[in-house]
């Protein structure tokens, strides 16, 4: 990982890609709605129609945007709402907390950017997330546990990661893509579920059968390339927001210093949302399944190694 290039070029870097993703996922959509088309439309001989194929797929092309952007606005306009119900975190006024608040007070001052909220989760475990996709939603949420565990350098390291997400627009890239990778888990779980029940209830109906097959494989298909593409980016993203703590803060020590001490308790158990779960500073499962599986799972991981991350901090 290349040292902190400078505020600026990460933010017009993060906006070039943000424009990039929210271009590519529904472009993905659409080539996932014409694969089910083009391979529906075999002919009797299983010959396929490219023309017919085409043809249904301009037809399909509003109808699927449609149903697109009212998924995107939806989330869109409810995504901090959803997120504090899964979290159960509570605001942190100064009166709550004057030492939390006045460090994340300070940092934005520092870099002259605009304070957000704050939030506190009840857990002992030792975590923190930013998030939001509107500037009026942004947010910086903290467990209990890392509050009365990090001593206020390493505290302000963890906040300092936190508003860097929010500085560099990841915590709008990230709740994008999430909301995007849903649309299509979705649709594979629907698909998967209508292919059970109707292998139970028309066993004779081969088209029918052929035809959630269809869907259910290319659905599958497209998940898996969303979820390689958004987990790649958030882990450079950890980097960049490490290095920008670093920059912040001038105390690259104190960051690396937290990151061991949340490493072996960062699990919060009372949050069950996957999605959710990849916001924070660090969430390598619980059970191990990224060592299990090896080499295939580092793919499958939000975050690099936090070894590599406090190895990098070191180098300050």
């Amino acid at each position: 990982m290349s040292k902190f290039v400078g505020i600026q070029t990460q933010i017009r870097r993060n906006n070039i890609r943000s424009t990039l993703i929210l271009m590519g996922f529904p472009l993905l959509i659409l080539a996932a709605v014409y694969g089910v088309v083009y391979f529906l439309t075999f002919d009797e001989m299983s010959n396929p129609q490219p023309q017919v194929a085409t043809d249904l797929f301009l037809g399909a092309i509003p109808g699927t945007l449609i149903v697109v952007s009212i998924w995107f606005l939806i989330a869109y306009f409810l995504n901090a709402k959803m997120i504090s119900m899964a979290t159960g975190s509570k605001t942190l006024t100064r009166k709550d907390n004057m030492r939390v608040y006045n460090l994340v007070e300070n940092l934005c001052m520092s870099v002259g950017m605009k304070m957000p909220k704050v939030k506190i989760i009840e857990s002992k475990a030792l975590n923190a997330f930013a998030s939001g996709i509107r500037e009026k939603d942004y947010t910086v949420t903290l467990t209990r546990g890392l509050i009365n565990t990090l001593d206020d350098n390493e505290l302000e390291g963890v906040i300092a990661h936190e508003l860097m997400h929010i500085r560099n627009k990841d915590v709008r890239l990230l709740v994008v893509s999430i909301i995007f990778v849903g649309i299509f888990s979705f649709v594979v779980q629907i698909a998967f579920r209508s292919f059970l029940y109707g292998s139970m209830t028309r066993r004779n109906n081969k088209d029918n059968g052929k035809f959630m097959i269809i869907i259910l494989l290319i659905a599958a298909i497209a998940y898996f390339i969303s979820l390689l593409f958004k987990f790649a980016l958030s882990r450079k993203r950890e980097y960049m927001a490490d290095s920008g703590a670093a920059d912040m803060t001038r105390k690259p020590w104190a960051l690396a210093s937290a990151l061991k001490k949340i490493a072996p308790n960062h699990h919060v158990d009372d949050v069950k949302s996957e999605d959710v779960q990849e916001l924070f500073i660090e969430n390598t499962p619980k059970d191990g399944k990224v060592g299990f599986l090896g080499g295939m799972g580092k793919l499958f991981s939000t975050h690099p190694p936090i070894e590599k991350r406090i190895k990098f901090l070191e180098q300050f």
